[in-house]
């Protein structure tokens, strides 16, 4: 990619959806350079979800919109060929939406939303199918496929992890840059790049140093079914498209 314009990649998923662990996957490629949800911090200013952390969380990030915006519109961190951005569609309660960036290459990872829902149990209150982002995905799913006269690429979390080369051979086909097979398996512990509520959320990720196996499915709650069961819809209309 010598002599081009860098490649910005916004990936966007919902929460508990192997994420980290993709971000991990483009970070141990030499050319490319990883962000971790640039917005959770004017999400939470936004909406006053009370998140685990979110104090340190918004004094620590700029909580501004448009500069959050302009900023991943910017300059790529160290002058990388290709700059991965990891987003989370449920974030994006403020005035900017995928609209705003034109110019970057848009990717949707999804994961059943059953699974999406036992994990995130697990780590915070689920008690609305929103906080899962999957009717948002859709929508910009809708848009920027549209913009492309052709579907944007989509992800299937447990697919991938059946067979993690296969996928990423898809994917990085689908958004135009080449295969690197170190995406294969990254080290373990933090990353410079994690964002500082790592420690509540990525403990998985820190102890890996690739891929896991297909998630299995847990037994949930009515409660929980219901909310999985008002993702699902959203789930298989994306699924169609998935890599």
């Amino acid at each position: 990619m010598s002599g081009q314009s860098p490649m910005r990649i916004a990936m966007w998923s919902g929460p508990r959806n192997i994420s980290t662990a993709m971000m991990r996957s483009f970070s141990a490629r030499a050319d490319t350079a990883v962000t971790d949800e640039p917005f959770y911090g004017a999400y939470l200013k936004a909406t006053g979800e009370p998140h685990a952390m979110a104090g340190d969380i918004m004094a620590d990030m700029d909580c501004d919109w448009q500069s959050v915006a302009k900023a991943m519109r910017g300059d790529v961190p160290g002058g990388k060929a290709v700059w991965y951005q990891k987003h989370m569609s449920h974030h994006m309660e403020g005035p900017v939406s995928i609209d705003d960036f034109p110019d970057h290459c848009h990717a949707f990872l999804i994961r059943e939303p059953e699974l999406m829902v036992a994990s995130y149990a697990e780590k915070n209150e689920l008690h609305d199918a929103a906080q899962l982002g999957f009717a948002r995905l859709l929508a910009y799913h809708d848009q920027v496929s549209q913009r492309l006269g052709r579907a944007a690429p989509v992800v299937d979390s447990n697919r991938l992890l059946a067979d993690p080369e296969t996928g990423l051979k898809a994917l990085c086909a689908a958004i135009g840059i080449g295969w690197d097979p170190a995406m294969l398996r990254w080290a373990k512990g933090a990353h410079p790049a994690d964002g500082i509520w790592a420690r509540h959320w990525y403990n998985a990720v820190w102890n890996s140093e690739s891929f896991g196996p297909p998630t299995p499915y847990r037994p949930l709650s009515d409660a929980q079914k219901r909310i999985a069961d008002q993702c699902r819809p959203h789930y298989e209309a994306l699924a169609r498209y998935a890599v």
